[in-house]
């Protein structure tokens, strides 16, 4: 009997032992679950980021070469600006009267030389490089450079009245400002009316 009792006895024990380690082998497997969610969760942010990271990245390269091919004649075309100035300055000085008592070989030279800077403005316009002419607009500081202010009562103060020196864009931006005359004390603005006073 007590064999018997002995053995009912050792029979709950090795039962609770089971049970014992099916909960520390089930706390054990919730615990690698978890452990195995964060760093899924964490592997999934650093992956998220690095997905961004390389989108921007593409995005500012793509900027970047767009910017060189629109812009990266810029040094080039600033310089060239000082040929087109000297075109054009020698052609303006050039009287009218000059031109028409002038044998048909000075002629011949003076179409050459306009030809020239039609040609060298249509070639910088290809490149995106284009003139500002801005007489009669508003000054604006961003694409023009006062450098006189001038009385004219002609027009309204702060417009352009005289360009002393072609302005020139590249793209959207400034590549030179134009050296402008400004107006002041033009018309003054038209007064508001007042309203009509009602029939109180």
């Amino acid at each position: 009997m007590n064999d018997a009792n002995a053995e009912r006895g050792a029979e709950p024990s090795a039962q609770e032992g089971d049970t014992a380690r099916a909960e520390s082998g089930d706390r054990d497997a919730a615990a690698v679950i978890e452990a195995l969610n964060a760093e899924n969760g964490q592997l999934k942010d650093r992956v998220l980021r690095t997905l961004a990271e390389m989108e921007n990245l593409r995005r500012r390269t793509e900027r970047e070469v767009s910017d060189a091919k629109a812009y990266g004649v810029s040094s080039f075309a600033r310089e060239m600006l000082t040929v087109v100035d000297n075109l054009s300055r020698a052609l303006e000085h050039l009287p009218a009267e000059a031109r028409a008592s002038a044998d048909p070989a000075i002629r011949s030279m003076i179409e050459g030389v306009e030809l020239t800077a039609r040609d060298l403005e249509a070639v910088l316009g290809r490149h995106g490089v284009k003139r500002l002419d801005p007489k009669g607009q508003k000054f604006d500081p961003n694409l023009h450079q006062a450098i006189f202010e001038a009385p004219d009562e002609t027009v309204p103060a702060g417009t352009v009245s005289q360009v002393v020196q072609s302005g020139w864009t590249i793209g959207d931006r400034v590549l030179r400002p134009a050296m402008v005359g400004v107006s002041k004390g033009g018309p003054k603005a038209a007064p508001r009316e007042a309203p009509a006073p009602s029939g109180k």
